[in-house]
């Protein structure tokens, strides 16, 4: 058995295909399902069953996946520890990120990223937020930008910024004759939300059970975008993170932005790596860079 092999056999469950496990893995087809046949020889035991469609792990096949993951995560582990002792800014970074925070934070903190840490490479995965703790939790991620809470023990925790919501209503709403509003002017709103497994979407959902509005029925968005294009077609009222509104991404028309008067509806961004992580030493200076946000990138009076 060797780690080779074992590179293999998680690929192979993570694609469940021979071809594109081989792929993924820059080997030939015959290749890895060699090597994994000799690892189930080895091993007395079937780690996965073939079928002409798909290829399916075995109970056993499961567990010693898990283990096979786990050792190659210390692996890596041991890999960066090395690394980081010749340069600690220097090698790969692989940091996750949730779809409706990435577009409209990385502009920001990229270049500054870069400037900082001119030989890091910062490799980014755009995922919900589930996806991404799976890929936290199983190392394939070093890191994470998410939205509190997030329930592990496992994982520290590192604080970055609060970002407000705004209100975005069509121009001919009646409240697009305002500036500001309070959470009591939601009241028996109904509001046009994501779709479900968006994190957004249970923000939202807490926005609304306190101010007492509900969910416009009959339509869930996949995107940001989708929001903002629904409510400029006069579709209905939204919540906006106010990174989506800010430059570079371009006004949208027919969109009244209203920010909150008092008790601002908000969410907490924070940075997650596992506590075993070789790489806290740089991942801390990198979280005091991303928190260290112009001010008034996280004021929405800049908006009136």
């Amino acid at each position: 058995m060797n780690l080779r092999d074992l590179h293999y056999l998680v690929a192979l469950a993570e694609h469940r295909h021979f071809g594109r496990a081989a792929d993924a893995c820059f080997v030939s087809q015959p290749t890895l399902s060699t090597q994994i046949r000799k690892l189930e020889d080895e091993l007395g035991v079937q780690l996965v069953e073939r079928t002409p469609r798909r290829v399916l792990l075995t109970d056993v096949g499961r567990d010693i996946v898990a283990r096979a993951r786990a050792v190659l995560r210390d692996v890596d582990e041991i890999k960066a520890i090395a690394r980081r002792t010749v340069d600690p800014e220097a090698g790969s970074l692989r940091l996750g990120i949730f779809p409706t925070l990435g577009p409209y934070l990385l502009p920001h903190i990229v270049p500054r990223i870069h400037a900082r840490f001119p030989r890091l490479e910062l490799l980014l995965v755009e995922e919900k937020t589930e996806t991404l703790l799976g890929q936290l939790r199983e190392g394939r991620l070093d890191a994470a930008l998410l939205a509190l809470p997030v329930p592990d023990e496992q994982l520290h925790v590192e604080p970055l910024f609060e970002e407000p919501f705004l209100l975005a209503v069509p121009d001919g709403h009646p409240l697009a004759r305002r500036k500001a509003i309070s959470l009591d002017d939601l009241a028996d709103q109904d509001l046009l939300l994501l779709e479900d497994g968006h994190c957004l979407r249970d923000q939202a959902l807490e926005v609304c059970a306190f101010a007492g509005a509900g969910e416009k029925t009959g339509f869930r968005a996949t995107s940001l975008e989708t929001l903002r294009q629904m409510v400029a077609a006069n579709v209905g009222i939204t919540l906006l993170p106010l990174l989506a509104v800010k430059p570079p991404v371009a006004p949208s028309t027919h969109v009244h932005l209203l920010r909150f008067r008092s008790d601002t509806p908000s969410r907490r961004i924070a940075m997650l790596w596992r506590k075993s992580s070789a790489l806290t030493p740089l991942l801390m200076p990198l979280a005091a860079l991303i928190r260290d946000l112009p001010r008034a990138l996280l004021d929405p009076r800049t908006l009136d």
